[in-house]
């Protein structure tokens, strides 16, 4: 089976502790030990610089990132490819796993379109507006007053457009989310989970997954436990949220978000990136082939660009 992973946090924890291994350190949930069990396979990896960072060092903090996926993910493996458009996709062999950079938070763009472009040239193919809190995009889904986008914001939302890349809303608040709705022709939730489900603000409500399947996006289901269930969350409580959207009509808008390495805690069977076939093997039990197969990878790669 292969995997559309449309977010982990890896690079982050490797720039947080540069000592760690992305061949197979046990302190991380994605390595190359566990991606090399499932060939043909994607992972995006975020960029996601915390908001402790100066706001002066914040792009800096993203370009040391984007070094660490070139020189410790990409370069010392001949198997890892990196994606930046969708031939990359068809061209992987079956023994080779394709990587793609994705930006968490405008934070480190400030207002500065020239550093968006920048980072589209560097390989970032997927833009979340914010994380939690406000920047000068975007009110994040934690900001206290809930707003949307401001007007450099929505500038942002023209040029992800033009560029041809997502617009991804996890994080948003709703306001946000239904203002890039309007606005943007790509629009993604690449780590997000269904309120109606558990009802944590970082989760789409029914309405929100609706709007985003008339806009043929894609909800990349997280592990977090806490936008799961709660703490003792399992695999099969990601098979809840699941069936919920396919009640919605969203069965072709259903993919995998992990947020693995970004989460604390994770769920009973699956842990890390290698236990991805306790919830694939459930899937199979209780979906046909070509629905689980479309969850787990194809309903994003139709989506890229």
């Amino acid at each position: 089976m292969k995997i559309f992973d449309a977010h982990c946090d890896v690079l982050y924890k490797i720039w947080e502790n540069k000592q760690l291994s992305f061949a197979d350190d046990t302190y991380l949930h994605v390595t190359y030990k566990g991606l090399c069990k499932y060939p043909g396979s994607i992972q995006c990896m975020a960029i996601f610089v915390p908001p402790e960072v100066p706001q002066s060092l914040k792009f800096n903090a993203a370009l040391e990132m984007i070094d660490i996926f070139y020189e410790k993910i990409l370069n010392p493996y001949d198997n890892i490819k990196v994606i930046f458009q969708k031939e990359d996709i068809h061209n992987l062999k079956k023994d080779e796993i394709g990587v793609m950079l994705t930006l968490e938070g405008c934070d480190v763009i400030d207002t500065d379109l020239i550093k968006l472009k920048t980072l589209y040239r560097l390989g970032v193919r997927s833009v979340g507006l914010t994380w939690n809190y406000a920047n000068a995009v975007a009110d994040g889904v934690l900001e206290e007053r809930g707003g949307g986008l401001t007007n450099f914001g929505k500038t942002v939302v023209k040029e992800l457009n033009r560029l041809r890349l997502w617009t991804d809303v996890s994080h948003l608040t709703e306001r946000g989310f239904y203002e890039v709705l309007d606005l943007a022709k790509h629009p993604i939730a690449s780590h997000s989970n269904a309120y109606k489900i558990c009802p944590h603000p970082r989760n789409l409500t029914d309405q929100q997954i609706k709007g985003l399947i008339k806009k043929n996006g894609v909800v990349g289901m997280n592990f977090h436990p806490l936008f799961l269930k709660d703490h003792q969350a399992s695999v099969f409580d990601i098979l809840k949220h699941i069936e919920h959207i396919c009640e919605l009509g969203g069965e072709l808008n259903i993919g995998l978000g992990s947020d693995f390495d970004g989460i604390s805690s994770t769920p009973k069977g699956v842990e890390t990136y290698e236990k991805y076939d306790n919830l694939i093997n459930e899937l199979y039990k209780n979906y046909t082939n070509k629905q689980v197969e479309n969850f787990c990878y194809h309903n994003f790669v139709q989506r890229f660009l």
